[in-house]
């Protein structure tokens, strides 16, 4: 199984759908809490290209992009090769 991270803020409901997609597929995901700030929030934004928004996915270092990039890939089939380390 591929390495998933996801950097995400409390109580955010695309963060909770991004998860919730990639449980589907049976996906263990490394979280990072960027809710306060600090470190992390700089290496999303590194890892990014700036992307300010969360969540922010990575599928084995591969910027994936947001929720709706990870639904689209979902519903396009390219979810599950990724995730299977086939992609």
């Amino acid at each position: 199984m591929a390495k998933v991270e996801i950097y995400t803020k409390f109580l955010c409901p695309y963060c909770s759908r991004a998860k919730a997609v990639l449980r589907a597929h049976g996906a263990e995901v490394t979280e990072h809490d960027i809710t306060m700030g600090g470190p992390r929030r700089q290496e999303m934004l590194a890892r990014s290209n700036g992307r300010t928004t969360v969540p922010q996915i990575f599928i084995d270092g591969r910027h994936i992009g947001g929720c709706d990039d990870l639904v689209a890939l979902d519903r396009a089939g390219g979810l599950a090769p990724l995730l299977a380390g086939a992609a």
